[in-house]
C-alpha cells in the first residue's frame, strides 16, 4: 500500500514551491525552503525571471544571459544597457548547423535521406510534375 504522505517524494526541487530536496530526512518534510524571485533585462527591455533560494543579495548573478536574445541581463534594466553586447550574437540551431556542414554535405545528407525514404516505399520515385 503506497503512504498518500510519500505521494511527493523523489520530486525535483522547485517542481512544487517550497519542495525541498529528494534526500530530505523525514523530519524535514513538508518545511518551505525560502526561494526569491528575481529579474533581468537586457538592453531590448526583454525581462527575465529566475527563482533562486532566498540567499544574500551578494550570492544572486548581478548578469544573467537574456532568454529570448542571448544578450547580458542585469538586475537593473539601466545598468544592462552598458553591458557589453555577445560577440557573435545569438544562433539559432540552423546557424549552429551550417557552421558545420558546408551546401554540398547538406546535399548529399538530403540525398541520402530521399532516396533511404524511396527505398521504403514512404515516397514514390518520382514525384508529380517532374519528368
Amino acid at each position: 500500500m503506497v503512504h498518500s504522505a510519500s505521494a511527493f517524494r523523489g520530486t525535483r526541487v522547485g517542481v512544487t514551491e517550497g519542495a525541498g530536496p529528494k534526500n530530505q530526512s523525514e523530519a524535514a518534510a513538508g518545511q518551505r525552503v525560502p526561494r526569491i524571485r528575481v529579474s533581468f533585462w537586457c538592453a531590448k527591455g526583454h525581462e527575465t525571471q529566475l527563482v533562486f533560494l532566498r540567499l544574500p543579495d551578494e550570492q544572486i548573478p548581478a548578469v544573467w544571459d537574456c532568454r529570448r536574445c542571448g544578450a547580458p541581463a542585469a538586475r537593473d534594466g539601466k545598468e544592462a544597457a552598458g553591458l557589453e553586447p555577445l560577440e557573435e550574437g545569438f544562433k539559432s540551431h540552423l546557424e549552429y548547423v551550417k557552421e558545420r556542414r558546408s551546401d554540398q554535405d547538406a546535399e548529399a545528407v538530403l540525398a541520402g535521406a530521399l532516396e533511404k525514404l524511396r527505398a521504403g516505399g514512404v515516397l514514390p520515385d518520382e514525384l508529380p510534375g517532374n519528368p
